[in-house]
């Protein structure tokens, strides 16, 4: 695995983009988000995540200890959630820590508000 170095809450979600952005846009990042919360333990993870403090982020075995699920459960729904645009992780030697983009509810909300409104 390559060593990357990421800044939890590095990356934030433009709600000012969101007004500019086309229609369709809107409905493919909404499905790609809504794809991300389309399972009980990714709605969790979110949950977990957005409930600590950033200096608190979670690693996949923080989350395993409170999921009934397996590590490599765990690891393939943060890696659903990293995917659709959930999730942000940061290399910490052999850990990943995880964390929400700063500000993906808002902004998801924001694009079920503007999909559904939309004339």
């Amino acid at each position: 695995m390559t060593e990357e170095k990421l800044i939890c809450n590095g990356k934030r979600e433009d709600l000012k983009a969101l007004r500019e952005m086309p229609i369709d846009e809107c409905k493919k990042r909404l499905a790609s988000l809504s794809k991300g919360l389309a399972h009980p333990a990714r709605v969790e993870i979110i949950r977990m995540l957005e409930n600590k403090p950033p200096e608190e982020r979670c690693i996949c075995g923080d989350i395993v200890d409170v999921l009934p699920l397996a590590q490599s459960s765990v690891s393939q729904h943060l890696k659903v959630l990293k995917q659709t645009g959930w999730v942000q992780g940061e290399f910490d030697g052999p850990r990943v820590c995880y964390c929400t983009v700063e500000g993906i509810l808002e902004y998801y909300l924001a694009l079920i508000k503007r999909c559904f409104q939309e004339k």
